[in-house]
């Protein structure tokens, strides 16, 4: 049995909301603000700002606020020759040899700024459509590996390689939607594309270093592009013209597809209907919940993504080996959820409940890698390390659910905790001793702290904060601040 796919696409003049729901079940989320569009795919002017022979790579400027990094290894030294099947592929150069402080290059951007880090950038430029990605430095024909059949493969490959031949040199990646296309429609596709080739360096002479030559697609219609398949139900938008935008689109490069592109026309919002916000909500906390009474802790930071699971209130009806195996496996399903409905990237470790047999341990291993099939980003799944974790990779390219409708908390800093009310009021008593010595001759010493901290002084600790007074021979008086959060704190002579 297929899985049902639903594409949900909100719409306000602040931002564009997708949302992919697969039989009734939220699965992925993307999020584009007005204010802070992604750059992914973006096709630039750069000019280097620094070379960095230590680390092999250098510092480009692509007119944002810090400069893009690109690698030696995302260097293209292709010019146009095979890639496929070399046995001997020309060593890369140190980076201080291919490029000079104040050269100007194209480059595009393959991760968008992330965190302190600026853009990821590359000089292998490719552009892509609905059917393909042309990769104008390149000879290599290449299909998606979710093209299974041989047939199709070897049909696709040799009119890629014909059609590539007729038109201009250059590669092409067939892409998934390509299966069973009409010969007409892919080479439509390829000068359309080549097209669009020629007329970015011909806007590149002329542009200033800094500057953008080519923008990917909004959202809503990257979606069409890039998302909607066969499996593809229906694609619902609220938005009347962004909703007709897509049509023309739709009509103009996918014929096939406007038959399921819906309008949205109801009074309740699109994402009530399928309670998209309340499972977004639920994205956001550590703790999740999975149906057995088992759960989930997820902790980003910035190395990386950890994983626990706990049996909790799951205690099973055979015994503990049993009960443990099948947390894992319903874990297993729950990770490749979260993982793209979070779109957590980088280095993720999963801590399973230990698992004697090895049996289950490839079992669920394998369900872990069955659910993340449906996954568009690549992951990487190694097998269970002797302490029992499980190490995996998932590409990232965007800021995660949580860094786009986050940020770091202002009383704690990002650390999730703060310091308790005893803490602090012992850190006052260590100020007031320093103060009292800098300033013996003060006449008093004003305290001004957070209302809790200043309760505790006056009740607990009243004891202790007389005996530091008739000790350091000043006078303390005491002074709510609302607006203070529980560790910030003054002492201030008088």
């Amino acid at each position: 049995m297929t899985n049902s796919e639903e594409i949900l696409i909100n719409v306000t003049p602040q931002e564009t909301r997708v949302a992919i729901v697969e039989s009734g079940s939220l699965q992925e989320v993307s999020i584009e603000r007005r204010r802070n569009r992604g750059i992914v795919g973006n096709i630039y002017k750069g000019k280097v700002n620094r070379v960095l022979p230590g680390m092999e790579a250098a510092f480009v400027d692509i007119g944002l606020e810090r400069s893009g990094f690109l690698h030696v290894s995302d260097f293209d030294l292709t010019n146009g020759e095979d890639e496929e099947g070399a046995e001997d592929p020309t060593p890369v150069p140190p980076i201080n040899e291919l490029l000079h402080e104040g050269q100007s290059l194209l480059v595009q951007v393959v991760k968008d700024p992330i965190g302190t880090k600026g853009a990821r950038l590359t000089t292998s430029i490719s552009v892509p459509s609905r059917y393909l990605v042309y990769m104008p430095n390149s000879s290599l024909i290449g299909i998606s590996v979710k093209i299974e059949d041989e047939e199709e493969r070897e049909r696709l490959r040799s009119l890629l390689s014909d059609c590539m031949t007729e038109n201009r040199t250059g590669g092409c990646i067939v892409r998934t939607a390509a299966e069973g296309v009409e010969d007409e429609e892919l080479n439509r596709d390829i000068k359309f594309l080549c097209t669009l080739w020629d007329s970015l360096q011909e806007q590149a002479k002329s542009a200033k270093p800094g500057s953008v030559l080519h923008e990917d697609l909004p959202l809503a219609i990257r979606t069409l592009r890039d998302m909607v398949s066969h499996e593809t139900d229906v694609v619902k938008i609220d938005s009347r013209e962004t909703y007709q935008k897509m049509v023309n689109f739709a009509q103009k490069y996918i014929p096939d597809l406007p038959t399921v592109i819906e309008h949205y026309p109801g009074d309740r919002p699109l994402f009530d209907l399928y309670n998209v916000d309340d499972e977004l909500q639920r994205a956001l906390g550590r703790k999740v919940e999975l149906k057995s009474g088992g759960y989930l802790i997820i902790d980003q930071t910035e190395a990386m993504t950890t994983i626990d699971i706990n049996t909790g209130a799951f205690v099973g009806h055979h015994n503990l080996e049993e009960t443990i195996f099948k947390t894992n496996m319903e874990a297993a399903q729950a990770i490749a959820r979260q993982l793209r409905l979070r779109n957590l990237g980088g280095i993720i470790i999963i801590d399973f409940i230990d698992m004697v047999q090895e049996d289950h341990k490839r079992q669920v291993l394998k369900s872990l890698e069955k659910y993340l099939d449906r996954d568009h980003a690549k992951t990487q799944v190694c097998d269970v390390s002797p302490l029992g974790l499980v190490e995996m990779t998932r590409k990232r390219t965007r800021e995660s659910l949580e860094h786009v409708l986050c940020e770091p908390c202002n009383t704690c800093g990002g650390r999730g905790t703060h310091k308790t009310v005893e803490t602090v009021c012992y850190e006052i008593f260590r100020e007031l001793l320093r103060e009292a010595r800098v300033y013996d001759e003060a006449q008093q010493l004003l305290v001004m702290a957070n209302q809790n901290v200043i309760d505790m002084l006056l009740d607990e600790e009243a004891t202790s904060l007389a005996e530091l007074e008739t000790f350091i021979k000043i006078p303390v008086k005491l002074q709510v601040e609302s607006y203070y959060s529980q560790e910030k704190y003054d002492v201030v002579p008088v």
